[in-house]
This record gives structure tokens, sequence and C-alpha cells, in this order.
């Protein structure tokens, strides 16, 4: 039977339509492979890309040549550029401002054909302090006021290169999306005097209908009204508003969860393409927003969602989504996938 939900965080519903449900090993349906090119993020080929802005390196290596274990560079193509003045502008009642911004790619593994959850953990943590540091480093920025991370596997899910990467972007104005979690938090929290992510983790951990795994610094669920099949949020214990004051501990313990959550798709699903997208609170407020409170209400956290289906005409003339598959049923199938892990 049909059912609609409705998002806890943010004034969206879902459609929940069994009817439409395919068996999970048949979503995987990947468009033809690339034609073998030259790898530009191979070990050896640093020459291909800009010159890094961060490493993490073995001892005695130099600066953008062989040796290193992650590597993040520049985008050689990137939607904003980090040099210039950041000008705003009107355009008879319309406004718009220079296209200044960052875009880095963070070069996940020095080996082609790895993916990021075939690494040993002590290799994603390496990646997790990578973000970290950019994410600090881009903060200091008083032209940005929006840093997040996000992770594009597959051509469904937009990636161009097959190379395990991600990327980093630095934004001069806060997207829609994220304001509208900003205000829920911040609406919660005047009202309840509570953490609006801290209810929701306690509730999924309490539950455990929707919980996919959890350790001592993070839960793994799908969420209530998940937008997409097998659908995971990972949200961590810890209150941190901001990713880039994490600790070396908790990026340890996130690295592990990440890591089931990968493996547990890459196994039950047929490594699926899919997206990851690393949101954290603005790095820059405005006087006139007078957030005192951000650091209490709003929490860091994780979204990944498999492209196991399209988004159509219904989704961009509604805002709904059409999900055929409960997120109860979705996480019972991510917890039963063994994966040794």
């Amino acid at each position: 039977m049909p059912e609609i939900r409705k998002d806890g965080i943010v004034e969206r519903w879902v459609v929940f339509s069994p009817e439409r449900l395919r068996r999970p090993l048949q979503y995987n349906q990947h468009p033809p492979e690339p034609a073998d090119e030259p790898d530009p993020f191979a070990e050896g080929r640093e020459n291909y890309t800009p010159p890094e802005v961060f490493a993490v390196r073995n001892p005695g290596t130099a600066p953008n040549g062989p040796g290193w274990k992650v590597r993040v560079v520049p985008n050689s193509f990137p939607a904003l550029r980090v040099e210039g003045e950041l000008r705003k502008d009107a355009v008879g009642l319309y406004d718009k401002m220079s296209g200044v911004g960052a875009h880095e790619v963070v070069i996940e593994t020095p080996l082609a054909g790895v993916e990021l959850e075939q690494q040993p953990l002590e290799n994603i943590v390496n990646v997790l302090q990578a973000y970290r540091a950019r994410l600090a480093d881009l903060a200091k920025d008083a032209r940005f006021r929006y840093l997040f991370a996000f992770k594009n596997v597959g051509a469904l899910a937009g990636a161009s290169m097959r190379h395990a990467h991600s990327q980093i972007m630095a934004l001069p104005v806060i997207p829609i999306n994220i304001r509208e979690k900003l205000d829920a938090a911040r609406e919660y929290y005047a009202q309840k005097d509570r953490n609006l992510f801290e209810d929701i983790l306690r509730a999924e951990l309490k539950s455990g209908e929707r919980l996919v795994f959890q350790n001592a610094g993070f839960g793994a669920f799908c969420p209530f009204a998940s937008r997409f099949s097998f659908e995971v949020t990972i949200l961590p214990r810890q209150q941190r508003a901001h990713f880039h004051l994490c600790t070396d501990h908790e990026l340890v313990l996130l690295a592990d969860i990440l890591r089931k959550v990968l493996l547990a798709y890459r196994v039950g699903l047929e490594r699926p393409d899919y997206n990851l997208i690393l949101h954290t609170a603005p790095v820059r407020l405005r006087k006139s927003e007078n957030w005192d409170t951000l650091e209490s209400d709003f929490r860091w956290h994780i979204e990944i969602f498999p492209r196991l289906s399209g988004v159509a005409g219904f989704e961009f003339g509604t805002g709904f989504y059409i999900n055929p598959m409960f997120p109860e049923d979705s996480a019972k199938f991510l917890r039963e996938v063994k994966t040794d892990a």
C-alpha cells in the first residue's frame, strides 16, 4: 500500500510505492564504460594535475611526485575559481555575483581500480583527514560562506573519472537546501531547547528499525522519509556543527562506519553508482542573521544514496520524491549483507 511520509528536518514529502519495487540486483544498470585513457590521477602522473595543495605522503617524498597516499589538487575544470574579487551587482530586478569559490579534487589512492571501501581503514582515515585539513584552510577565506565535500561514483552519479576521488567546494553563498536544514534546526532548538539531530539519532538508535550500523561515535540509518532506496544518513553522536573540528579519534570511527556502509552497497547491490555528501555548518554568517545557537542546534552529517532510479518530472514538478522501498526494508537488507568487514 502506498504511503506518504514527511522528512523529519525539512519540508519535504516522499511517496513510498512498493508496487514500483524491483529486486535489488536488477537495479544496477550501468551505462557503457568509457574507453580506456591515461589516468591523470595515478601515481607517477602527478604532472597531469595542477600542483597539490595538500597531501598525505610517505616520509622523504617530495611534493608533486610519487610516494603519496592521498593527494588534493585544484580541479582542472572548476565550477568556480578561487582567483578574483567577490563582486555583487544588480541586473534590473535580478542579482548576480562573480563566480568566486574553490573547487578541489581529493585523489583518494595512488592506485587505479581501487575504490574507497576496498582500502585499509588507515587509508580511509587519510581521506577524511584531507577533508578536514582543506575545509579548515578554506574556512579562513573571508569570501567563502559555505564549504562541503562530495563524492560521485559512476556515470549515473555524475562522475567523469573512474579513479577513486571526491571533491571539495567553497561557495560565496549558503545553498537553499542547507538553509532549510539550518532554519529547521534553529527553530526546533528554540522551541524545545534540544538538538534536532540528536533527537533523530536517539530515536533511530532506540527503534533500530531503520538502523544499519553503529559504533561508539556514529549511527548510520535509512531516514524515515528516504528519497531513494538504500539511502543512508551518518550522524555523529558528538555534537559538532563543523566537520573540520573533528578529532583524530572521531575520524577513525567515521572511517569504520563509512567503510561498512559502502561495503554493504558493494556486496549487496553489486557496486552501484552513488553520491555521498558531507554537510557541515556555514563558516561565515552575516551579522543580520544573528545565529548565536548554531554550534548547539546544527550537527554536521553525511548523506549517501545509490543511484538506482532516476529523478524525473514528478520530482521536478512537485519537490516530492517517489521511493519504491520503505527505509525499514532497505535497512534490514543492508544490515544482513555479509561483507566480512
